[in-house]
């Protein structure tokens, strides 16, 4: 028989109930950690293409670090960067004023001042006039056959000195209207009529400018003029005779009214090449009222496309009240400064010619 006085033996926790207990508090834990990492990874997911999600964390991505290629060892360079010169603005070319003077001021020494006392810029000397004679001595034939040539001594060196200075001059030389070298030179060089040498109103004779031996002559001329010291050559009737009795003109080689223009042409040509040595010396030229005004029946040859052309500059005649220039003007396609009037003629900021 059991005795315990009343009371039972205590036999304490049993090992099973404690180890259930600490496997409740371990998945509880885990539990616990679970459902915090499901609530952090949500950041981290990532679907595929397919649409299956997985996983991406950045700590467990791999960084590729592309090594850098080891440099050789340079000097140190010192780039010097020059600050550039600001262009200079050119200054403008003034506009013509250009003062006639008589032959004498090429020697007196008064040319710039006479110039100057007439507002002028730019002196002008008749080297060549209709009449023939020249202001100069020349070396060519046809001046020293029919004795044209200037008898002063010295003449030229004098003309070469003052075209040394500062003063810009003109050589007006009148071309095929020639009063008196076409008489000791008629024959297959100047225009005729029945009964010889035909004339102008004036009286003047009229070398052609389909002969090659007054080519040669004129554009020896302005070859000269050039050597001398000129700053530009102004071609004075640089055309065939317009008035008068053309149709006296005996019609041939010579005068050709199919050709006048294509034998002007043909002289401009032969005159910018003969002064391609001098290409800094300007060539200008007169123009006849019935070119600019577009005349029918004009014989002179010349059309405002020779002036474009060959032109550097073109020296117009008085306007007429009612005479409209602008078509011919227009085709030429000079600047205003190279279209000289007649002084007070001419719109403001024009060449001007006195």
């Amino acid at each position: 028989m059991r005795n315990s006085y009343g009371y039972e033996s205590y036999r304490g926790r049993s090992r099973l109930q404690t180890a259930l207990t600490a496997v409740a508090v371990i998945l509880f834990i885990i539990l616990l950690l679970a459902v915090a990492f499901f609530f952090f990874a949500q950041q981290y997911i990532v679907y595929d293409d397919q649409g299956r999600a997985h996983l991406e964390f950045p700590f467990l991505q791999q960084v590729q670090v592309t090594p850098t290629p080891a440099q050789p060892s340079e000097p140190n360079i010192v780039v010097v960067t020059e600050t550039p010169q600001p262009t200079p603005t050119p200054t403008p070319e003034p506009i013509p004023a250009v003062v006639e003077l008589p032959v004498t001021a090429l020697t007196d020494g008064t040319a710039a001042e006479r110039v100057a006392d007439a507002g002028g810029n730019a002196a002008l000397f008749v080297m060549k006039g209709e009449d023939g004679t020249l202001a100069y001595v020349s070396e060519q034939e046809m001046a020293l056959g029919a004795g044209m040539n200037s008898v002063q001594e010295g003449i030229n060196e004098a003309i070469a000195a003052l075209n040394g200075g500062e003063l810009y001059t003109i050589a007006k030389i009148s071309l095929f209207k020639d009063l008196n070298t076409p008489y000791y030179y008629s024959e297959g060089n100047s225009l005729r009529s029945q009964s010889g040498n035909w004339r102008a109103p004036d009286g003047c004779r009229w070398f052609s400018p389909a002969s090659p031996a007054v080519r040669e002559y004129l554009t020896g001329i302005c070859r000269e003029l050039c050597k001398l010291g000129f700053d530009e050559i102004l071609l004075d009737h640089c055309a065939f005779p317009a008035e008068g009795h053309l149709e006296w003109i005996v019609e041939g080689e010579l005068y050709d009214p199919a050709r006048l223009t294509q034998d002007l042409e043909a002289f401009c040509a032969q005159l910018r090449e003969d002064l391609s040595d001098y290409p800094e010396v300007r060539i200008s030229m007169t123009v006849s009222p019935a070119v600019l005004t577009l005349a029918e029946g004009d014989r002179s040859g010349q059309t405002p496309e020779l002036f474009a052309q060959y032109a550097d500059r073109v020296y117009l005649p008085e306007p007429g009240e009612r005479e409209d220039w602008s078509e011919a003007l227009a085709r030429m396609g000079f600047e205003g400064k190279d279209l000289i009037y007649p002084a007070g003629t001419g719109p403001q900021g024009m060449g001007t010619y006195r």
